[in-house]
């Protein structure tokens, strides 16, 4: 409880400089392609992919945040790829719930360089965003007595006009891969925006009316391969929504174990927040990673306990049941 207190107080101290961003992030931003950029829809080596994320943050100082993803994607082989992808994330002692489903369609048709592997997607999203608390979960300030404390039978004078909204939301996005088998580096990268139709927010009190602010995202990197057996991937992330920003620097290794086993060991860091270290496993058609976010921002100093644990998984398929190359298309 003395934990909490200290974290609302701390809130309460830097509320002038605190840019709120409204839409889940993910330190392993790679693992969840279709939530980083519709653009990234199909794009594999392999011809059907299921991604998987689950992420749990601040839980030893209050009811944790908890965001699990989920989608599914394939590439037809006729320059069109299409994908689903579901994500819920549940907040606060309200029972805050930010849920989405969204189908995506993607073109790969623009090929240029030598054997054409060089490539650039287009890709789009819609689908519906969901969003609700419950209001008989809060504590007003007019409910508190003095000497017993909180008491819910107390009459508040505080109105929650709207508790839930539900809305169609649309993205699109590009990406662009180099996927030379030969070349020492093999460049990716990509742009994204979301909330292109500008979906209202009804929690914003305003006399006018407010919609949730795009977000848009900007990610690249190369993979480096330095041996038969090694290679590093550094990649960078950009995110802004509304007056916040998201920027972020990384790096991971790739070490063949032998045919069927790669291990992958690096980190993330997140300016003016968390550094994120990353150790994962490759298998046959399956990739299991694990990350944990390390705060390092003034709210970390301040209050422990508000670390994130993440962990994802990939299963990559070939219908001709060929084994994969790892990494030789982005997963970032």
């Amino acid at each position: 409880m003395r934990r909490v207190i200290y974290f609302l107080l701390f809130l309460l101290a830097c509320v002038s400089e605190i840019n709120a961003q409204v839409d889940p992030h993910f330190s392993q931003f790679y693992a969840y392609p279709l939530w980083l950029n519709p653009g990234m829809t199909g794009v594999m080596d392999g011809d059907y992919r299921v991604t998987g994320v689950y992420r749990n943050q601040w839980s030893n100082v209050m009811t944790p945040f908890t965001t699990e993803g989920i989608s599914a994607d394939v590439s037809t082989g006729k320059n069109l790829n299409l994908g689903a992808n579901f994500m819920n994330q549940t907040a606060g002692d309200a029972g805050y719930k930010y849920l989405n489903a969204y189908a995506s369609i993607a073109y790969s048709g623009i090929r240029f360089g030598k054997d054409n592997n060089q490539r650039i997607t287009a890709g789009m999203q819609f689908g519906l965003l969901s969003r609700r608390f419950d209001p008989s979960k809060f504590q007003f300030g007019d409910q508190w007595n003095p000497i017993t404390g909180y008491d819910p039978g107390n009459p508040t004078a505080d109105v929650i006009a709207q508790a839930s909204s539900s809305v169609l939301d649309i993205g699109a996005g590009f990406s662009y891969f180099d996927g030379g088998p030969d070349k020492m580096a093999n460049f990716f990268g990509g742009i994204a925006a979301f909330h292109l139709n500008r979906p209202e927010d009804p929690f914003v009190s305003s006399s006018t009316k407010k919609f949730l602010p795009a977000r848009y995202t900007f990610h690249a990197g190369a993979r480096i391969n330095l041996s038969e057996i090694a290679s590093i991937t550094p990649n960078i992330l950009y995110l802004q929504q509304g007056n916040a920003n998201e920027k972020m620097i990384g790096v991971f290794t790739q070490l063949k174990v032998n045919d069927y086993t790669d291990l992958l060991f690096g980190a993330n860091y997140r300016f003016k927040d968390a550094i994120s270290p990353y150790a994962g496993v490759a298998f046959q058609n399956m990739v299991l990673g694990v990350s944990y976010d390390v705060n390092t921002s003034d709210l970390g100093k301040a209050v422990t306990g508000t670390n994130s644990l993440e962990l994802s998984f990939t299963y990559i398929g070939r219908k001709s049941g060929k084994p994969l190359l790892y990494l030789s298309c982005p997963r970032f």
